[in-house]
């Protein structure tokens, strides 16, 4: 009977330490990622700021002033992808937002994928291009598929890369309609989202909505660019073309992921079911109609100011249903900005346009006076040049030589910097410079050349848009924060890798990284 009672007690003293453990274990982890965040902007527009909002993060977290991404041609996609994998595009598979598509000729979404079907939308998309796990997944896993993963954002591209392979959903708006759509490919659809496409559908209401500055535009002084000095209101006519395409450009698309980020902790229950679970959540910070801060500097800092409101509306309704203390929060910046204008000429600043298709249609009668008549140049994407592989194998031609000598010929060209092939960026351990190239190349589906172009120089598409890219090679100064229980509030000045995130906040829940992570957490970290 002693042993029994003496077994008891042995057995109460080592189960109790692992209850009080397991109880103190995170509940809810929430990721909001925010498209073209700058740490310069947030911290001149702090003012302006209420106490709750980023104030709130940066007087309670960690703060890490210099995000920095250890590759160039940066956008939402690769960096969305970059957070949430802990590893670069080489590994995870995502460069950049679209792909040349070498079997169709022609532009695809990197997420396309034809197998699937769109709810509330035509379009078919799925994550399966993503080809590591990512923290999301890495959730699902550690909670043996009971936790619940959504992901909520402006765009499908946003949404289904945090939510990754596993993911019970992600929801984006329509670009068409200006419905709640997701894919096939995930296969839970809360009646609570479907309701807001009945009951609260935007394209209800899109006509009844404007956006107006919360503040008078003499309190936005924080860009340090002329801009006009009168109020704006901005509306959606119902009959627009692009009316949702261009309500995603707003401030007022950050409230309606709220809304619907507030409705998965109230009635999805997150963080209050005895497992981890995870939410997702997509903002943007950047430019109006995606012009430029000299056309709309006032637009672009009211959408500070409202984006604050909503961190804190979001931040206060987790504390409310789930407790922070329960909870880890990180927000991070994708890393770059789209707002900046090319220079007047006034100012002689050295500049000029690039034309992909002259570039690319000289390139190939250049081909074609060395290896003879044919199609040898199939494609140019972001800034990468497709050669006819299927043409080389057949002529019998050496790959490799022809590369070099298409790289030698195009160096020559002017506003090209270098030109990178994709055997010096397989093989290659060279420059800081090229190692940031190889990074973001992704061997099956990246070109076969890849051009460097100068600063300050403007690409030329030549499309129906007149769409023009502006080159600028410069840093923006990108945040990240975290918000855990029990973690001392730091402030790191130092840059932080971005494929560091992912470990961190990993360490944070007691969970593995994703399984391409090669970073270690944070060391600035105290507990």
């Amino acid at each position: 009977m002693k042993n029994k009672v003496l077994a008891t007690i042995l057995f109460s003293l080592l189960v109790v330490p692992l209850v009080q453990s397991a109880d103190n274990s995170p509940r809810l982890v929430v990721g909001i990622t925010v498209d073209q965040l700058r740490t310069d902007y947030l911290e001149a527009l702090q003012h302006l700021f209420g106490e709750k909002g980023f104030k709130r993060l940066m007087r309670e977290g960690v703060v890490c002033e210099n995000l920095v991404f250890d590759f160039p041609n940066i956008d939402k996609a690769s960096a969305t992808a970059t957070l949430y994998t802990g590893t670069t595009p080489f590994f995870h598979g995502i460069p950049s937002e679209r792909f040349f598509n070498t079997a169709f000729l022609r532009e695809e979404f990197i997420l396309n994928d034809p197998s699937k079907i769109g709810n509330y939308t035509d379009e078919t998309f799925s994550p399966e291009r993503i080809r590591t796990s990512t923290l999301s997944d890495e959730v699902k896993i550690v909670s043996g598929g009971l936790g619940r993963v959504y992901a909520v954002a402006p765009d499908a591209q946003q949404s289904i890369i945090s939510a990754g392979h596993a993911a019970n959903c992600a929801f984006w708006i329509n670009d068409r309609n200006g419905k709640w759509a997701t894919t096939t490919y995930y296969r839970d659809v809360p009646a609570y989202v479907e309701q807001f496409n009945y009951v609260r559908s935007l394209s209800a209401r899109i006509d009844t909505l404007s956006w107006t500055p919360v503040y008078t535009p003499d309190r936005y002084t924080a860009i340090p660019y002329l801009t006009n000095d009168f109020s704006f209101k901005r509306t959606f006519a119902r009959d627009g073309r692009d009316k949702f395409v261009q309500f995603k450009t707003t401030a007022l698309v950050n409230q309606e992921i709220t809304d619907v980020a507030v409705e998965f902790l109230d009635k999805g229950l997150l963080g209050r079911r005895g497992v981890l679970d995870m939410l997702n959540v997509g903002y943007t910070a950047g430019v109006y109609l995606n012009k430029t801060i000299q056309d709309y500097g006032l637009e672009l800092q009211d959408t500070y100011v409202r984006m604050d409101r909503d961190i804190a509306r979001l931040l206060d309704e987790i504390d409310k249903k789930v407790g922070l203390a329960n909870t880890v929060v990180f927000l991070t910046s994708t890393g770059y900005f789209k707002g900046e204008a090319k220079e007047s000429p006034i100012y002689n600043i050295p500049s000029g346009e690039f034309y992909p298709r002259r570039a690319v249609s000289l390139l190939n009668v250049y081909l074609m006076a060395l290896y003879g008549q044919g199609d040898w140049v199939i494609g140019y994407q972001n800034r990468q040049i497709f050669l006819n592989r299927k043409l080389i194998k057949e002529r019998d031609v050496d790959a490799d030589e022809m590369r070099n000598r298409a790289a030698s010929f195009l160096i020559q060209m002017t506003g090209v910097q270098d030109v990178y092939t994709s055997q010096r960026l397989l093989l290659s351990n060279g420059t800081d410079r090229v190692a940031a190239m190889r990074n973001s190349y992704y061997p099956k589906l990246s070109g076969d050349l890849v051009l460097d172009l100068c600063p300050g120089w403007e690409v030329v598409y030549e499309d129906a848009n007149d769409t023009r890219e502006y080159v600028r090679v410069n840093a923006v100064p990108a945040p990240c924060f975290i918000l855990a229980h029990d973690v001392k509030p730091v402030r790191i000045t130092s840059p932080v890798r971005a494929t560091a995130i992912a470990p961190t906040v990993s360490r944070l829940l007691r969970i593995r990284s994703p399984n391409g992570s090669a970073d270690a957490p944070l060391p600035e970290i105290q507990y």
